[in-house]
């Protein structure tokens, strides 16, 4: 009886396969869209002329509406623009920190903040009609460390739950009735 438990236990897998550290599929989607999404904020931000210009009075109707359903008077276009900064730089700090390696996705909290840097130069250098101000890199410098944030949450999270598993199948492998 001890030569058969001592067989089978010797043809049973020692350890459940541990999934990659790395995700070949995810790093491969994300930085096809990080590409994508660069390409997106490149044309938005590096245009001749500012997005806004025509806007206007499209613009207020959104901030009036916004005063009339509680959003307090004080946050008017430049607040407007500021948020929208934020918003356009949380996707792509989301995509940055799915794209890098987690041994060094920490380069996303100073690639973000260049990548921004590097718009407001060349629009103050090279562009007549835009302008480059430190509030723009706060705004996208946030924006990306927020998407970052999330990423490295939904990584941390994927990764508990992989342990989880493992820890279950080594467990019934363990406690597997013969």
């Amino acid at each position: 009886m001890t030569d058969e438990i001592t067989r089978m236990l010797s043809a049973a897998p020692e350890r459940p396969a541990v999934p990659p550290a790395k995700s070949r599929l995810r790093a491969s989607i994300a930085i096809a869209l990080l590409l994508v999404y660069v390409a997106v904020v490149l044309v938005m931000t590096m245009s001749p002329t500012p997005l806004d210009r025509g806007y206007e009075s499209s613009i207020d109707k959104v901030l009036g509406v916004l005063h009339r359903n509680g959003v307090p008077e004080w946050f008017g276009y430049s607040k407007l623009e500021f948020t929208a900064n934020i918003a356009m730089f949380v996707p792509l700090g989301f995509l940055v920190g799915l794209a890098l390696p987690q041994r060094i996705a920490w380069l996303g909290l100073l690639l973000l903040p260049a990548f921004s840097g590097v718009i407001e130069m060349t629009q103050s250098l090279m562009l007549a009609e835009r302008f480059a101000t430190i509030e723009d890199v706060i705004a996208n410098s946030a924006g990306g460390w927020i998407g970052l944030l999330i990423a490295f949450s939904i990584r941390a999270m994927v990764h508990a739950r992989d342990q989880k598993v493992i820890a279950r199948a080594e467990w019934e492998l363990r406690h597997r009735r013969w």
